[in-house]
This record gives C-alpha cells, sequence and structure tokens, in this order.
C-alpha cells in the first residue's frame, strides 16, 4: 500500500502535478479510496526522474516493517510494439533492499501488489510511454534476516507479497475474525467445497498459483480455533498447506503455531525421525542442527529418499493430529489433507487424503 502511495506521488510529480502530503488509493475489488501519508517527492537532475518517499505505518505493534522508509524512483521511456501488444506500460525495478527470487533475480511481488500499482498508476502514464517503478528499501537487507525470506528462495531483502489492503497480526482476535468471516461466506456460497487453509503468505500466493480451487483462507497461527469452526459448520473436507518448516508444529499437536506460545520443531523432528526408524547416526546430526531447514538439507544431503520419507511421515501425522484435535471438540466427520512446501516455494509432501482431494491440480516434486 505505501509503495503504490510513494509511486503514485513520484509520477504525478512527473507529470507536473504539486505535491500533495497524502494519496488516495483505489483498492482492487473494492469501492473504497484508501488516504495514506507520503513524506515527499521531488526531481532528480534533469527533472527527468523523481524519487518519493512514505513509510509504512500498519499500526501493529510486532510488524518487524513499522516505520519502514520507502523510496520509488520513477522516469518514463518510450515503450515498444511488444510492450503495447502484452499490456506492460509497468517496469518493476527491484531496488535496494527489495526481495528477488534467487533462480530468477525477478522482484518477489504478489499480483495483487501488480494491480493495486496498475489501477493506480495507469491514468497518469502517457500513450505510447512505459513507466519505470524502481522500488528502494533503504534498510530492507538488514530487516529480511529478520524474516523466513531465504527459506523461500527469496534474496537481498524484504518481499512485497501483500494479498489485500487490510493489515492483520498473525497472533490477533482480527486475523481469526477475519478468517472466520470469509469462511462464513465460502460455506454460505458453497456448503460441498473443500476449504483450504493456508498459514502466511507464502502459502496464500502458491494455492493460488497452483489454482487449488477458490475456496482459500490465510489463517496466520489460528488454524486449531479455525479447524474446529469449520467442523462445526459442516465442512466436509478441508486441505491445509504451509511450509514445512512451521506445519511440523501441528505434528506435535501444537495447533496456534505462533512462536511466542510454542516452539518445539526440532524435539518434535527428533521424535518423527526416531519413529520413522531412521538411522540413529542421522539422528545424531539431526539434534546438532540449529533449525529445521538446516536439519532438511542435512538429511537430504545424506539420502535423499529418507528425507523424502521422512516429510511424508510428517505430513500423514499433521493429518492425524488434526483430525485428533478435531475430534475432541466434535463428532461431525471431516476429511482432512496436508500440503507441505520447501524452501523452492514447491509442493513436496501430501498426505494420504491430501492427494486425492487436489489431485491433478500439481505436480508433486518428490
Amino acid at each position: 500500500m505505501w509503495v503504490a502511495a510513494s509511486a503514485k506521488s513520484a509520477v504525478k510529480k512527473l507529470q507536473g502535478f504539486s505535491f500533495d502530503n497524502y494519496e488516495f488509493l483505489s483498492i482492487p475489488n473494492e469501492k473504497q479510496l484508501i488516504s495514506l501519508k507520503v513524506h515527499s517527492a521531488g526531481f532528480l537532475s534533469d527533472k527527468s526522474k523523481v524519487l518519493a518517499i512514505t513509510f509504512a505505518d500498519s499500526g501493529l505493534d510486532l510488524d518487524i516493517t513499522r516505520n519502514l522508509e520507502i523510496w520509488t524512483l520513477v522516469s518514463f521511456q518510450r515503450s515498444n510494439k511488444e510492450d503495447k501488444k502484452k499490456d506492460n506500460f509497468i517496469n518493476l525495478i527491484p531496488g535496494y533492499g527489495v526481495g528477488t527470487y534467487a533462480k530468477s533475480a525477478e522482484i518477489c511481488i504478489s499480483e495483487f501488489a501488480k494491480q493495486l500499482l496498475k489501477d493506480n498508476l495507469e491514468e497518469y502514464i502517457p500513450k505510447d510511454f512505459q513507466l519505470n517503478l524502481e522500488i528502494i528499501f533503504p534498510n530492507g537487507k538488514f530487516l529480511a534476516e529478520r524474516t523466513s525470506n531465504r527459506a523461500f528462495g527469496i534474496v537481498d531483502g524484504l518481499s512485497i507479497i501483500g494479498t489485500s489492503a487490510e493489515t492483520f497480526l498473525s497472533a490477533s482476535p482480527e486475523q481469526i475474525n477475519h478468517a472466520k468471516a470469509e469462511l462464513d461466506r465460502i460455506v454460505l456460497d458453497d456448503p460441498d467445497t473443500t476449504i483450504i487453509f493456508v498459514i502466511g503468505e507464502n502459502g496464500f500466493d502458491l494455492a493460488n498459483t497452483n489454482n487449488l480451487g477458490k475456496s482459500i483462507i490465510k489463517v496466520g497461527n489460528w488454524l486449531g480455533p479455525l479447524l474446529v469452526d469449520a467442523a462445526f459448520k459442516n465442512v466436509k473436507r478441508i486441505f491445509i498447506l504451509g511450509y514445512h518448516g512451521k506445519m511440523i508444529k501441528l505434528a506435535g499437536g501444537i495447533f496456534h503455531t505462533h512462536n511466542h506460545l510454542a516452539d518445539g520443531r526440532m524435539e518434535i523432528l527428533t521424535y518423527l525421525a526416531y519413529k520413522e526408524k531412521i538411522p540413529t547416526k542421522i539422528i545424531d546430526k539431526i539434534i546438532g542442527c540449529n533449525n529445521i531447514q538446516d536439519a532438511f538439507k542435512m538429511v537430504e544431503s545424506i539420502d535423499s529418499r529418507i528425507a523424502n520419507s521422512l516429510w511424508l511421515k510428517i505430513a500423514n501425522t499433521i493429518e492425524m493430529k488434526t483430525l485428533q484435535y478435531i475430534a475432541k471438540y466434535t463428532a461431525n466427520k471431516v476429511e482432512v489433507g496436508v500440503g507441505l512446501f520447501d524452501r523452492e516455494r514447491k509442493i513436496r509432501w501430501v498426505s494420504q487424503y491430501g492427494k486425492s482431494m487436489i489431485k491433478d491440480k500439481i505436480f508433486i516434486d518428490s
């Protein structure tokens, strides 16, 4: 949102509009306008470029991007015939502190964010021209070290993967209330649908990218209460998708996944490795690892078949634990499937019942 506000201020300045210390943004698929504060906007050198600055203000106490300084540097260039055909009038450039995919070096930005920029900038871009939009987070590289971006193959800074205009703290009541309201809407529209619960922005983006279905709900850390709520509402099928390093908590019966409540991931991994009868020498190495990702890479480097077997065990254990969790609160029958994705953002392991729920929709890379 603040990237879009900064970019709009910069483009308007480039077009000769006077600077305002706020910008109104239209939100994709919504009628409302949102007003956001802009710190400054000014020309550089020969007035062919404008730099604008905003500061993110989500209002959330535990948001690491709170007060994040955002720069947008804009300029125009004539577009070619190919750009016209593709309706490609915004050239997004990842500047310093902005996350890119390690494999492709492309900017890590969600479709929602792209649409937000398009909706708010298109009218200010002259015909037959393309907008060069460089996004810069001066403190982005430092803050990215405090996220799990690298685990998802995102390097050099913070990703821009918002999926809505609203900001929720994953452990706050606002998050669960929003998710419950979304569940109510989906069940009312299609009572027989398979509900897809995803943990985190990366899971949400991956579920949409793989076209797993239309009934996708981002649950934050509140999975347990939402599972029970879905069961009470007679949902028949639930598919849970998340990053393996987060989802492993569910295999230990931890259904509120925020770190400040409980962790235990390495202990759970060690126990399940023992249950899977993995060689003791490998289990000893797992115990010596600092985190789940290091442990996974270590096991995979020794024997990829053992690593695959272990994570399938984890997916199936999550499925079983989820059914047990729901059964504690209601006798309503629910089918549960589980999918785990890795740091390359590939869905790698799917539980027994999960395979039938998303059959033919994804290729499992195991």
